[in-house]
């Protein structure tokens, strides 16, 4: 009898042990799936579509899908520059401007007679040298990013209005619009752009020797420069490459509307900071990846697109993306506090 009784404790003292090893497995495995944002980021996503699929059955057609990724393709583009940025400890608030005068550049040079090829090289190059000035501005002269490409971007929005008249540049050629609007299996050639410069771009962070300089920068750019990194070559190719990006996406949107505008792109730079901060990058700089940023924005884009399907008036829109920035930004500040105290 008593034989039995211990025998039957001792099973049951295992089984506990068992269920207390099962749950700090368990455990183990979240903490493991929450310290990359980017799971946390595709988790969320998939939950708020899964909501959306029951609120509105015109969410996962293919055309709303398309209408999603289309948006997200001019944005993503930008994202990719603009977290390698904010890993370095720099900021880009010139991106909006700077997709706009790419497009009017290329659709006036278009107009002009020039070919479709030279017409692009010459929108990137114009986009190249903002780029060029804010680098120079940042790293040469130690001018605060902020300021430096606030000042862009007022500067390039001026220069907008002077070129085109206040014009839109309209009759683009269709050798040109076809960038825009073409399609292969269904799927416009943007998306395809701004998938293979995501996958290119994470690549490169993760694997390029030179592109992860901007971790050690970010991170502590005294000791970066102690240890033989060029931090101002760095920079400056990190406001050429953004810019550039910021360029792309504007001969992108250019060519799928047909058209070049000199107010199109205003408050895309805060979409853009709010998106790479989402997912993962810190204003402190050292923290951040492609992959995260894509997914910060592909979240914004199905939040703008959700809210839009839902009927929510637009002003609405607005105030909810500038709550979603300073969350974001709260959040940052607290994960930074947060590493301080266990250092």
């Amino acid at each position: 009898m008593s034989t039995r009784v211990n025998s039957e404790n001792g099973s049951n003292l295992e089984s506990a042990i068992t269920s207390v090893d099962q749950s700090r497995m368990l455990i183990n495995a979240v903490k493991a799936l929450t310290a990359y944002r980017e799971s946390v980021l595709i988790l969320v996503i998939l939950i708020f579509g899964l909501c959306m699929t029951f609120a509105s059955p015109v969410f996962l057609t293919w055309r709303n899908i398309e209408a999603i990724l289309l948006a997200l393709s001019v944005e993503a583009t930008i994202a990719i520059g603009m977290v390698i940025l904010l890993i370095s400890g720099g900021l880009d608030l010139s991106v909006g401007s700077t997709l706009a005068f790419a497009g009017v550049i290329t659709g006036l040079t278009l107009n002009a007679g020039v070919p479709v090829t030279v017409s692009i090289l010459l929108g990137l190059l114009a986009a190249a040298g903002v780029g060029m000035v804010n680098g120079l501005l940042v790293a040469k002269m130690k001018i605060n990013p902020f300021i430096t490409t606030l000042g862009m971007m007022i500067s390039i929005r001026g220069l907008l209005l002077v070129t085109a008249k206040g014009r839109a540049v309209l009759n683009l050629s269709e050798s040109f619009t076809v960038i825009g609007q073409g399609r292969l299996f269904n799927v416009q050639y943007p998306i395809y752009v701004m998938i293979a410069l995501v996958i290119i771009g994470d690549i490169l962070m993760r694997n390029s020797r030179f592109m992860r300089q901007n971790y050690y920068i970010g991170g502590n750019e005294k000791a970066a420069r102690l240890s033989g990194i060029n931090v101002d070559l760095v920079k400056i190719f990190d406001y050429c490459l953004v810019a550039v990006l910021a360029g792309i996406a504007g001969l992108l949107i250019t060519a799928r509307f047909g058209s070049s505008s000199v107010t199109v792109g205003g408050g895309l730079e805060l979409r853009v900071i709010t998106a790479a901060i989402i997912g993962g990058a810190s204003l402190s700089g050292g923290e951040g990846s492609v992959l995260g940023a894509f997914l910060g924005a592909l979240f914004m884009g199905v939040l703008a697109n959700s809210l839009n399907l839902l009927g929510v008036d637009v002003y609405w829109q607005r105030l909810i993306t500038g709550l979603i920035l300073i969350i974001a930004v709260v959040f940052d500040v607290i994960n930074e506090r947060r590493k301080e105290r266990q250092q």
